[in-house]
């Protein structure tokens, strides 16, 4: 085919999908719809059924690891695959996950106690040979608040022969994230990994053979997993950036002035020297997504007003992104490669979810005069509200 034909091919199967969508009778709803889709199912997702990180802190001590995770056990028992995905809800098994979040102790301890049977054999640790780790205690706690994701606590201990220099852990594929955490030693080691994911060689005494790029490599990850998929709140603030015009200036100007204002408190957060009360923090979060979008249906462009006003929201989620990075620790000897790496993951992130919302609407829609009126101020009405309800429910009681 020619490239003029391609592109006569291209421009007919636009204006198709532009009449079909733009002119339906249903097309406010159709849009809502589409809309809560290209946010990767927002509405539906509560506290309770978000995926987090496993934190898995370890020592050593006369020839004996203890290793104690800090997990969200239900999900693990109710069979979930947690490799890449935001939250319980988009899991065949998400029923079963609801049933066992509503049993004490007694009724879950028992299962939790099969699952590990079968589960430990998958986490394969190294230390001058394979160590057989066994489940020394579970603690679950009682329910409370049943809108809130339970955390549980394992304990797994084993035998390291004394003439061992190293470890390697190997964290289970289908088990999500893990923050591996070292204590005890002066150069603690910590790290992330995913699913089926190795350890680097972590030395006894502290610390792991890491050169500053692979720390880099290593934290480029964390960051990009913790906006996508985890990152649903900065996930709608940068659609707000986005939904105010497809423009490129305006869009690199709000984006670049979000990035160096997180990068500003991320880097203070993160290093101890600032700190703010998440309480605070995070309902500010969601006001500002609700900001972004309701100018959005207001504003026609870019005001300078709203160039500070977004670097103020910046700083709000630089703070939020510190939270989360000291939930999982900084190398003390490799602390400004882990930053940048996060730093990066984070940016990468941003890009993509730019990337896929062009791909999904900007691309089809965009060059059509109603793209506005039908496309962008629904789609930032859409995250009005769903910023709103976050608003409301962050607020502590």
């Amino acid at each position: 085919m020619r490239r003029s034909e391609r592109i006569e091919t291209v421009g007919i199967l636009k204006t198709g999908i532009l009449k079909t969508f733009l002119l339906s009778p249903l097309r406010v709803g159709i849009l809502l719809i589409l809309s809560s889709l290209v946010l990767f199912g927002l509405p539906g997702v509560g506290r309770s059924h978000e995926v987090t990180p496993t934190i898995a802190d370890f020592n050593v001590e006369d020839g004996k690891i203890s290793l104690k995770l800090r997990m969200n056990l239900e999900a693990f028992v109710a069979g979930i695959d947690l490799d890449g995905r935001a939250n319980t809800d988009t899991s065949d098994k998400s029923l079963d996950y609801d049933l066992l979040r509503n049993m004490d102790e007694a009724e879950l301890g028992p299962m939790a106690r099969l699952f590990v049977e079968d589960w430990l054999p998958e986490l394969q640790l190294e230390a001058g040979g394979a160590v057989a780790l066994q489940l020394d205690s579970l603690t679950i706690p009682e329910i409370e608040d049943v809108s809130l994701a339970r955390a549980s606590y394992l304990t797994l201990t084993g035998d390291i022969p004394r003439t061992a220099l190293y470890l390697k852990l190997t964290w289970p594929q289908g088990s999500g994230a893990v923050v591996l955490r070292q204590n005890g030693v002066p150069d603690p080691y910590t790290g992330y990994l995913l699913g089926g994911g190795q350890s680097p060689a972590i030395v006894l005494k502290g610390g792991a053979v890491q050169t500053p790029w692979q720390v880099f490599q290593s934290y480029v990850p964390v960051g990009f997993d913790h906006i996508l998929p985890q990152g649903l709140d900065h996930i709608l603030f940068v659609l707000g950036l986005f939904f105010l015009s497809l423009r490129i200036r305006p869009l690199l100007w709000q984006v670049t002035t979000f990035t160096v204002a997180h990068s500003i408190t991320l880097a203070l957060g993160a290093l101890g020297l600032v700190s703010v009360n998440p309480a605070i923090v995070e309902p500010l979060i969601a006001a500002s997504i609700v900001f972004v979008a309701v100018e959005n249906i207001f504003a026609r462009r870019l005001h300078s007003w709203r160039t500070l006003v977004i670097f103020g929201f910046g700083l709000l989620h630089g703070l939020g992104f510190a939270t989360v990075l000291g939930e999982f620790g900084l190398p003390q000897d490799q602390v400004v490669p882990a930053l940048l790496g996060f730093n990066v993951g984070v940016e990468f992130g941003q890009l993509a979810v730019i990337a896929l919302a062009y791909g999904c609407l900007g691309y089809w829609f965009g060059g059509h005069p109603k793209y506005r009126g039908r496309v962008a101020i629904p789609a930032s009405l859409t995250i009005a509200l769903i910023g709103g309800y976050w608003f409301f429910e962050r607020i502590p009681l």
